[in-house]
């Protein structure tokens, strides 16, 4: 796993409001108030004090706060403890921690039918990542 730069999160802070739709193909943390849908290649990860209403579509989750809405998760998503969730969880992997809220469906799916999923609801695949720079290999010498 690639350490994550943090010039390169996307933030809705504290105390922001949103509405609207973000897609990014960048990891984002959201800590504020946030009413629309998600769109992220990279992981999501919404802070305890966060309101989300709408969707969230990406790679991976960590959440923490409060949501009204679905989850479209091609790998992991992780409802940590305290969190409330009221909405279909459409997911490849799950995990649960003590005192966390769901009231929904879920549904398990595959990343082929995440890839479908995201392209009858969005219109088009989520953003490619950004490729990370390669370190340039020393010439080699002429003989």
């Amino acid at each position: 796993m690639e350490p994550v730069n943090v010039n390169e999160v996307s933030r809705i802070s504290a105390g922001t409001t949103f509405k609207g739709e973000i897609t990014t193909p960048t990891d984002i943390r959201v800590d504020g108030t946030f009413d629309g849908k998600i769109c992220s290649k990279g992981r999501v990860v919404v802070g305890e004090k966060a309101q989300i209403k709408g969707d969230i579509i990406c790679q991976n989750v960590d959440f923490t706060g409060t949501m009204h809405g679905n989850f479209y998760v091609k790998d992991t998503l992780c409802l940590k403890g305290g969190c409330t969730v009221d909405g279909d969880l459409n997911i490849k992997r799950l995990q649960v921690e003590l005192d966390a809220k769901f009231n929904g469906n879920c549904r398990m799916i595959s990343e082929a039918e995440f890839d479908k999923i995201v392209a009858q609801m969005t219109g088009r695949p989520l953003p490619q990542q950004p490729q990370q720079p390669q370190a340039s290999q020393p010439a080699q010498p002429q003989k």
